[in-house]
């Protein structure tokens, strides 16, 4: 073989010139892509980055989601998982085919219960002592007793619950409904943050969008005095002055714009500080829970020392889905639910916090009629171990439970969800999921099949590759809990 003009081709010569034609390739690419930056007219094909209500794939049953972020690891085999052979066995070692070579100090002693189990409800789910006010809406919950995660650590754990992988810089699943559905209400974020005054584990990494654009992340709201920083004006001024400052702005924005075209964190900046100004109002409103009956304060807990906290934020809640926000993320005080040390103090502290509240939302979501559209979910990163964690392991009266993500319970309920449900098993011990298992993956696609998305279609192109929140893990859609 022979280059024009006679010359043959060798190997060498042949494997030289292609690298310069791959070489040329790039550089034309490049170029190509500055040429067409340069022309308005030219845009690569991309979702519209707003926050507009998206058509779904299909009919959904839920149109807002409601997360009770439990971070810790509240001990399912204390509340929601009764194994009468920890009774049994209570002090002994554990048996090696339960441990199946984990980590665990296998000189640990199984550790019972201390509360007691009861059949609650018409449907006659078991629920520990620990939970009376929850026990009272019981039926309106589907409880998955066989929910696993892959990591043992906090950090890691919650990054794969909150998006897919045990590693920071993915879209949380708030980020990823929000980017494929929108909200309805465009005076208020799409997706809302109401954590305590302490940040929880991860920080603010709980709620980023990652790839996907910031103004997919969602919006922490502070619970007393403004909802958000600087959000109030320095002084009032007439309404047409205002106004006039705005439009002046949009132009002086759009005029910057066209200069720097895709650039979604520039867009990201622009819609955040235009729903600023529109929130000025709106989000005032929504967080002013004066505006409620004593009675439905009362519902919450509100008022009482060890509920007023939890309970204001799960109201808040109930306010901003009833005006259309699309993603609401709750998280308790701290670490409460983590039970390393005399959980026989500790467990019963966490329940009181949040038993009272939880029970409310429900309540009042569903007299207002509220609940055949909301989806709540509760639970934490991952459970709690049957086994005694403490240095001396012949005082089991002072031991806590270590972290347990082989098998614990989550809770959800609401719209499309089949409530008194129980749904897959652990082992006799509670140590590992054993029956129907589910996945983290396929918790987040049965929430993303509730909201009418099918977790496949849900994609964002990244540097080639279609990213989804299920990512590439084998995922199935939980139907048996659906209604």
């Amino acid at each position: 073989m022979e280059f024009p003009g006679g010359k043959a081709i060798t190997r060498r010569s042949f494997f030289g010139n292609m690298q310069d034609g791959v070489q040329g390739a790039a550089l034309a690419w490049l170029l190509g892509n500055d040429l067409l930056a340069a022309e308005h007219h030219a845009k690569p094909q991309m979702p519209a980055l707003d926050l507009t209500p998206k058509q779904p794939h299909f009919p959904a049953k839920a149109k807002t989601v409601i997360h009770l972020c439990m971070q810790g690891g509240p001990s399912q085999v204390d509340l929601f998982d009764p194994k009468p052979e920890l009774d049994r066995y209570h002090g002994k070692d554990v048996p090696e085919r339960i441990l199946k070579g984990t980590f665990q100090v296998k000189t640990a002693k199984l550790l019972r219960s201390r509360w007691a189990f009861d059949k609650r409800g018409q449907s006659g789910m078991e629920l520990s002592e620990l939970l009376p006010h929850m026990s009272g809406v019981i039926d309106e919950f589907a409880m998955i007793r066989s929910m696993y995660n892959v990591h043992p650590n906090h950090e890691p754990a919650i990054y794969k619950m909150q998006s897919g992988k045990i590693f920071p810089g993915h879209p949380t699943f708030g980020s990823w409904i929000t980017y494929g559905m929108g909200t309805v209400n465009q005076n208020l974020p799409a997706y809302v943050v109401l954590a305590d005054s302490r940040l929880p584990v991860n920080a603010v990494e709980n709620w980023m969008s990652g790839y996907l654009p910031p103004l997919y992340q969602g919006t922490r709201m502070r619970m007393t005095g403004s909802p958000m920083l600087n959000l109030k004006p320095e002084f009032q001024e007439p309404e047409s002055v205002t106004m006039a400052k705005r439009d002046l702005l949009a132009s002086l924005d759009r005029m910057h714009k066209a200069d720097r075209p895709f650039r979604p964190e520039l867009d990201s900046r622009i819609r955040n500080y235009e729903l600023a100004a529109r929130m000025q109002i709106s989000a005032t409103d929504a967080l002013d829970i004066d505006r409620e009956s004593e009675a439905t304060k009362s519902l919450y807990g509100i008022g009482e020392k060890a509920t007023d906290s939890f309970g204001r934020r799960c109201l808040l809640a109930r306010r901003l889905a009833e005006r259309g926000v699309r993603f609401i993320q709750l998280y308790t005080r701290s670490q409460m639910w983590d039970n390393h040390g005399n959980i026989k103090s500790s467990l019963p502290a966490a329940c009181v916090h949040t038993d009272h509240p939880v029970a409310g939302l429900i309540t009042d979501l569903k007299q207002r009629g509220m609940l055949d559209s909301t989806l709540v979910l509760w639970g934490g990163e991952f459970g709690r171990l049957p086994m005694a964690q403490a240095k001396d392991q012949s005082k089991l009266d002072t031991a806590g439970r270590d972290h347990g993500p082989w098998g614990f319970t989550t809770l959800m309920a609401g719209a499309g969800v089949k409530g008194g449900t129980v749904y897959g098993a652990s082992d006799e011990f509670g140590f590992a999921a054993a029956e129907n298992r589910v996945s983290t993956q396929d918790w987040h696609a049965t929430i993303l099949h509730l909201l009418g998305m099918d977790h496949g279609k849900l994609i964002v192109d990244r540097n080639g590759l279609h990213e989804k929140l299920t990512h590439t893990f084998p995922t199935r859609v939980v139907k048996e809990i659906l209604s």
